[in-house]
C-alpha cells in the first residue's frame, strides 16, 4: 500500500512534451494531503474495528458467562425445590406414621379402658348378686328367727 511519504517522494522523468512541473507538483501535494489524511482516517478505523472486535469478545464472553450462571441459577432452584418437596414429603409421612400411632395408641387404650369397665360391670353384678343373696338369706334368717 503507497504511503503518503512514497507520493510526496515521487518524482517523474522530464520530457519535451510533458506535462508542466508545477501543475503536477501541485496535484501531487494536494493529493499528497488528501492521501495522508485518508491514510490517518484509515488507521484510526482499522485500531476502532479492533476495539470492537476485542469489546465484542469480551461481550460474548460475558454473555457466556451470564448464559452459565442463568443455567445454574435455574439448576439450583430446580434442586432447592425438589429438596424442599422431598423433606415437606417427609415431614408429612412422619406426621402421619406418628398421627396413625397416636391413633392406636388410643384405640388400645381405649380397647383396654373398656375391657376394664366391662370387668367393673361384672364385678358390680357379681357384687350386687352376691349381696342381694346375702341379704336374702339375713332376711329368711330373720323371718326363721321371728316364726
Amino acid at each position: 500500500m503507497l504511503t503518503p511519504l512514497d507520493i510526496e517522494n515521487k518524482r517523474f522523468g522530464r520530457s519535451i512534451k510533458g506535462y508542466n512541473v508545477d501543475e503536477v507538483d501541485d496535484f501531487l501535494d494536494e493529493l499528497t494531503v488528501q492521501y495522508e489524511r485518508l491514510y490517518k482516517e484509515n488507521a484510526e478505523l482499522k485500531e476502532q474495528v479492533e476495539g470492537s472486535k476485542k469489546d465484542l469478545e469480551h461481550y460474548r464472553s460475558v454473555e457466556h458467562t451470564l448464559q452459565n450462571t442463568l443455567v445454574m441459577a435455574q439448576t439450583t432452584a430446580e434442586d432447592i425445590k425438589k429438596m424442599a418437596q422431598q423433606q415437606a414429603d417427609q415431614i408429612i409421612a412422619e406426621a402421619n406414621s406418628k398421627a396413625k400411632k397416636s391413633v392406636e395408641d388410643l384405640d388400645r387404650q381405649e380397647f383396654e379402658l373398656r375391657a376394664k369397665l366391662e370387668e367393673k360391670k361384672k364385678e358390680y353384678e357379681l357384687f350386687k348378686s352376691k349381696m342381694e343373696r346375702l341379704l336374702l338369706s339375713q332376711l329368711d334368717m330373720l323371718k326363721d328367727d321371728e316364726e
